[in-house]
């Protein structure tokens, strides 16, 4: 959770979203990999590894390169309406089926990812917002 905040801040993103997405990815797991092929905690796939310039099995590449990858997709959407949504679902399924699909493709496992991480950052901020100052 250490390398989680510190990539956070290092990239400007609230650390309660990063958490949210490294949860629903892998469930921290360092060692996760998908039946896709997604790689550790972040759950990077080896092109966009590639891409990103990080190494997927090195914990702290794989949180700071996923980061910067939802800190892109935020960007990309920014402006929209439905941003955080479009950037979750790009995260989760890519760009190319959000583009395709003008928003959150029709597809179980990326509805049920934008559904759950949504749900806990807003629940993140609703702490955060209650917590005595």
């Amino acid at each position: 959770r250490a390398l989680i905040q510190k990539a956070a801040k290092t990239h400007g993103l609230p650390v309660h979203i990063v958490e949210s997405v490294a949860a629903a990815e892998s469930g921290f797991r360092t060692d996760a990999l998908s039946h896709k092929g997604a790689i550790g905690v972040m759950q990077l796939m080896p092109g966009t590894a590639r891409q990103l310039g990080v190494d997927p099995h090195d914990v702290e590449q794989n949180i700071d390169g996923g980061t910067r990858y939802l800190r892109e997709l935020l960007l990309k959407y920014q402006g929209d309406p439905d941003q955080v949504v479009k950037a979750l679902a790009a995260y989760n399924a890519g760009p190319g089926a959000v583009a395709r699909y003008g928003g959150v493709p029709p597809y179980k496992e990326t509805q049920g990812y934008v559904r759950k991480i949504v749900k806990k950052v807003l629940e993140s901020e609703d702490r955060e917002r209650a917590a005595p100052r």
